[in-house]
């Protein structure tokens, strides 16, 4: 089962191991601080924003449309954010590094 590692805005570094399912509802069972999912897991508040580390772009792939449209308002997106409710974890993605993103103001 693959590991992800979460990277707080106060440098805490969480790691889960054997974990499966979306980004979001990992860091919510890890008590990861700035994971607020308060949709749900819906992709329509943006309250689970993280940067996915550049070395992970290319294997997380891309955000699809509805995530694109949910991010495009928050002043804190980079090349590198995605929504941790849309992105799961897989065998494929085991040691996936993200940072939790500032809250947007």
């Amino acid at each position: 089962m693959p590991s992800v590692t979460f990277i707080t805005q106060d440098g805490e570094k969480i790691t889960a191991t054997d974990v499966c399912g979306s980004l979001m509802e990992i860091a919510q069972d890890h008590d990861v601080d700035g994971i607020d999912g308060d949709c749900g897991g819906v992709c329509s508040c943006s309250t689970c924003h993280v940067y996915v580390a550049e070395e992970w772009v290319d294997r997380v792939g891309p955000a699809n449309d509805l995530e694109q449209d949910t991010l495009e308002f928050n002043e804190q997106k980079t090349a590198c954010s995605r929504l941790s409710c849309q992105v799961d974890l897989t065998d494929e993605l085991d040691g996936l590094v993200v940072k939790v993103a500032p809250a947007d103001a």
